[in-house]
């Protein structure tokens, strides 16, 4: 089997050339014999063999083309049994061995076939497929094959990415207050720091345009990284063989080649120590995986990253030497690969899936089509196995205007998405420039990262959801502040619009069984000072929501306390609406501080009915 990192060798690509020229003329005079693919030649097998070729590949062919094409078994594995395994390292490796196993067992004929002719070709196993580049010919001969179900493109895809803005390095004065995001606050992470849980034990793989893996928000946080000296191994891989704008091809260590992946990244477990506190989950490890060259992906890239994340493997290295135990949790997925376009809707999604079998959490942005209903309609991100975000006007409850929405209808379906939303606009992360240079960028890349960010949260907070999919998309689920739509669909929630609503982090956590059981925050003691703080209740879609004002804080930021919990730290502006998650009849307790210290206001109650 050829190596999963590139084609086979110039010579052979020199060797094909004459080969080619004999086969086709072998071809031409019907006489196959023991070079007939199929082995059998048969009419009625002929007569299958256009309904087996995608239009992609009959286009690009045209003309005596070559194309890049993916051939894709008949016989996958099975990997139902993956459902009953408890923890994440049986999942990972019965997943690896049964997809690995098949791959072995079924291309060999096919691989001979291929290398017999000098033909360019890649072998997969996370889907049992061989990525062939050849002539329509070429293309037509694979497909008389009994043991081929289709030959599908590998079109080069243009992601649009989201257009960021710089932003300027967090304070970093003595004695200044760490900066947390806006977004970072909505979703109530702080509160969940609080408890001791930062997103500890827990890796996040980043899908991307790569990471600038020195910047100060990230490094210290790169599993490759001992704070000494740096080992790749395992911890990178670029999918990106040929090209390479920036970083060049099969780059030896993370690099971005755009601003994009290291902000995803950042968003999610960013943190430098001091004042740019810009991720979720800032006690998580990061690896990564480059599937774009600015932007330019390919469905091969797409699932050589994804083969990668099931089981790493060193850099130089193939994957026979993939260990499951090194794999991610959580994967972070801010691409999309359209299908019309080319794009291989099948293959994909069984790459997809054998990461959720597997334990993994494959975290994927709704897109960015608008405000149509109906218009998610971009693999991966319609897939019943990937956990789908939507984006919010950062600080509301509001979706943002670009947001893909539901219903799912390019696969007739009908699937509710997205499953899930967070905030998605001006948001300030890290950027490949320098190893201190921040941005700010909006779009539904922006979101994933704050639900990848929460997941890990959760599984460091609840070990027993430790890659458990369906439950611990549940427990987000269910603790979301539901936002209720008449547009696409139900006006309930979950809906077409938010999916099943805000992501709350500490309502998923504390809804749970958190262990070990933290102390908990005491309330902060008053002290007499100048702020005065006044609240009232309104019903928000159902939600109870508090609206609070103030005045007489000279600080930047206010911490907002609820019933002796600091719920969130906000800018000193004057007012914060609350948006408590519960609906009928509650009461809640209300402070403001200024923040980091017990100079706080009169304490108010909002009572709601019923």
């Amino acid at each position: 089997m050829t190596s999963n990192r590139a084609f086979t060798s110039p010579r052979l690509r020199r060797l094909f050339c004459s080969l080619f020229i004999v086969a086709a003329a072998v071809a031409a005079l019907g006489a196959f014999g023991s070079s007939d693919p199929s082995g059998q030649g048969s009419s009625p097998e002929r007569t299958t063999t256009a309904t087996k070729i995608a239009p992609w590949v009959m286009e690009h062919t045209a003309n005596g083309q070559q194309a890049e094409f993916f051939v894709v078994l008949a016989d996958q594995g099975d990997l139902g049994g993956a459902a009953a395994l408890p923890t994440k390292n049986e999942k990972g490796r019965y997943v690896r061995d049964v997809l690995w196993n098949k791959s072995q067992t079924t291309q060999g004929p096919l691989l001979q076939w291929l290398g017999e002719r000098g033909i360019e070709h890649q072998s997969f196993y996370i889907v049992n497929a061989i990525l062939v580049k050849g002539s329509r010919e070429i293309a037509e001969m694979l497909a008389t094959r009994s043991d081929v179900a289709r030959v599908e493109g590998n079109p080069h895809i243009q992601n649009s990415l989201p257009q960021p803005v710089p932003a300027t390095e967090g304070s970093s004065q003595p004695g200044a207050p760490a900066t947390i995001e806006p977004g970072i606050v909505y979703t109530h992470a702080p509160n969940v720091w609080a408890l001791g849980f930062n997103g500890q034990n827990i890796v996040v793989g980043s899908a991307d345009t790569g990471v600038r893996w020195t910047h100060n928000a990230l490094k210290p946080h790169y599993r490759g990284w001992n704070g000494v000296t740096a080992d790749h191994n395992y911890n990178w891989h670029d999918s990106v063989h040929s090209g390479g704008i920036v970083c060049g091809p099969d780059s030896p260590q993370p690099c971005d080649d755009d601003n994009h992946g290291s902000a995803t990244t950042g968003i999610a477990i960013g943190d430098d120590g001091g004042a740019n506190q810009i991720g979720m989950a800032p006690g998580a490890k990061w690896i990564a995986c480059r599937n774009m060259d600015k932007g330019a992906g390919t469905p091969a890239r797409y699932i050589e990253c994804m083969e990668f994340f099931l089981a790493p493997y060193p850099v130089g290295g193939n994957p026979s030497q993939g260990d499951t135990t090194l794999a991610p949790d959580i994967t972070i997925n801010s691409w999309a690969c359209p299908t019309p376009e080319g794009c291989s809707v099948n293959t994909l999604q069984g790459a997809v899936e054998a990461q959720a079998a597997a334990g993994i959490m494959m975290v994927v942005a709704a897109g960015n089509a608008g405000s149509s209903c109906a218009n998610l309609t971009d693999p991966p991100s319609f897939y019943a196995a990937s956990y789908t975000v939507g984006a919010l006007n950062t600080g509301t409850d509001s979706v943002a205007f670009f947001s893909s929405r539901g219903p799912v209808t390019v696969d007739g379906s009908g699937r509710m998405k997205p499953d899930i939303s967070a905030p998605g606009t001006n948001t300030r992360s890290a950027t490949n420039s320098s190893d201190n240079a921040y941005t700010i960028a909006s779009g539904t890349s922006m979101a994933t990262p704050h639900i990848a960010g929460a997941m890990a949260l959760l599984w460091s907070a609840i070990p027993s959801l430790q890659n458990q999919i369906d439950p611990s998309r549940a427990a987000l689920n269910n603790a979301a502040v539901h936002i209720a739509s008449t547009q696409c669909g139900s006006a309930g929630s979950p809906n077409n619009i938010f999916g099943w609503g805000r992501v709350d982090i500490l309502a998923a956590v504390t809804g749970g069984t958190p262990t070990p059981t933290p102390t908990p925050t005491a309330t902060p003691t008053p002290t007499p000072g100048p702020i005065t703080l006044s609240a009232r209740g309104k019903k928000v879609g159902a939600i109870n929501t508090s609206r609070l004002k103030w005045s007489g804080a000279t600080s930047a930021n206010i911490d907002v306390n609820r019933d002796g919990v600091v719920i969130a730290t906000t800018p000193n502006d004057g007012s914060y609406d609350d948006s408590t998650g519960t609906t009928g009849q509650a009461s809640f307790m209300y402070m403001v501080c200024e923040a980091g210290t017990q100079n706080c206001s009169n304490t108010v109650t909002v009572n709601f009915g019923p």
